[in-house]
């Protein structure tokens, strides 16, 4: 019985060591032809080797793997069989000389985690956020990224970005359904990202967005929606919009101000003053005189209580007599712009 046990527990321990495969930091060039099935692996660790390529059959083989690291290696490519890892939910090709990723990658359907920082990426698949639609993190920071694929749009799971140290121009126009993103750092674009996309004030879930060093002047107004956010980073940006002095004092105040600007709290009026404007501000088409200047003047309207400086509006009697006796014909020409700002004094007749 003793025999039997201890039979079985060295079985079961054979099998849980050949569900991983670590062949990391051992300074190979090539692969070495496994003697185990392939297909009982669930993570297979390649990091910190010299492999520039891996070969399309081992790849083929691995039907069960979860998770593929092959990072800090010389890859310059991945092969297209790995297309076939349906239950691949970790990949992680950090560290290597990418150019591209495959096409066959939409197929890893189970993916959650993608890591592909420090890399020669200059695009990224634009049917991904089509496919991929369980994608939980991407990581493509230190790259050559000129954009973004639209299609990163769709990725409604999706809750850590990170494409900081690229050359980014522009984010995807509707990221308002990424209503899973926590995070999002597109810092260090440098003199290529000047401007964010409206969209991202309406990020409903983000807790920490970074856009530090980049060419920015404005943010959006609708940045002032963004109701669970604790951590902004702005720094290294030419900002005009909110200006420094707003920045400086914190997030709350950003936002605030945002959303006054957004509800046109900011915007100075643009209409210009006339010279009746002047008169009714001096009291001149008022009934009662003006009383001296800065002196507050009341006047009861049902229960409200108007305030004006220099000039009371009665709106319960709505006497408009000395308007409209001023707007006559034979009244008109002497309180016009010409008469009134005319050194000649013509009310003295």
């Amino acid at each position: 019985m003793r025999r039997t046990r201890s039979t079985t527990t060295r079985e079961a321990k054979s099998q849980q060591d050949e569900h991983v495969l670590d062949l990391s930091g051992m300074c190979l060039k090539s692969l070495p032809n496994p003697s185990i099935n392939l297909a009982l692996i669930s993570h297979l660790k390649l990091s910190n080797n010299n492999l520039q390529s891996i070969p399309e059959s081992l790849t083929a083989r691995l039907l069960n793997v979860l998770v593929l690291d092959v990072h800090s290696n010389q890859l310059t490519t991945l092969p297209n069989s790995i297309g076939c890892l349906s239950k691949l939910k970790i990949l992680n090709v950090s560290g290597n000389l990418l150019q591209s990723l495959p096409a066959t990658i939409e197929n890893c359907r189970s993916l959650e985690e993608l890591n592909a920082n420090f890399n020669m990426l200059t695009k990224v698949t634009d049917t991904i956020g089509f496919e991929l639609i369980n994608l939980k993190k991407i990581s493509l920071n230190s790259n050559k990224l000129a954009f973004l694929p639209s299609s990163t749009s769709h990725l409604t799971n999706l809750c850590i970005l990170d494409a900081r140290l690229n050359c980014l121009r522009s984010l995807p126009d509707d990221l308002e359904n990424l209503i899973n993103l926590q995070v999002l750092n597109v810092s260090q674009n440098f003199q290529y990202l000047t401007t964010l996309p409206y969209s991202i004030g309406l990020l409903i879930s983000l807790v920490e967005l970074d856009i530090s060093y980049n060419t920015i002047s404005t943010l959006p107004d609708s940045m002032g929606c963004l109701k669970s956010l604790q951590k902004l980073s702005v720094e290294g940006n030419p900002l005009v919009s909110p200006p420094v002095d707003v920045v400086e004092q914190g997030l709350f105040r950003v936002k605030e101000y945002l959303c006054d600007k957004m509800n046109g709290v900011h915007k100075k009026s643009s209409r210009k003053k006339t010279w009746i404007g002047k008169l009714k501000k001096y009291g001149t088409f008022n009934g009662s005189p003006s009383r001296s200047r800065g002196q507050l003047n009341t006047v009861n309207h049902g229960d409200q209580v108007m305030e004006r400086r220099g000039f009371i509006i009665n709106q319960n009697t709505a006497d408009f007599s000395n308007i409209q006796a001023i707007a006559s014909p034979s009244y008109l020409s002497m309180f016009s712009p010409r008469r009134l700002f005319s050194p000649k004094n013509y009310f003295t007749r």
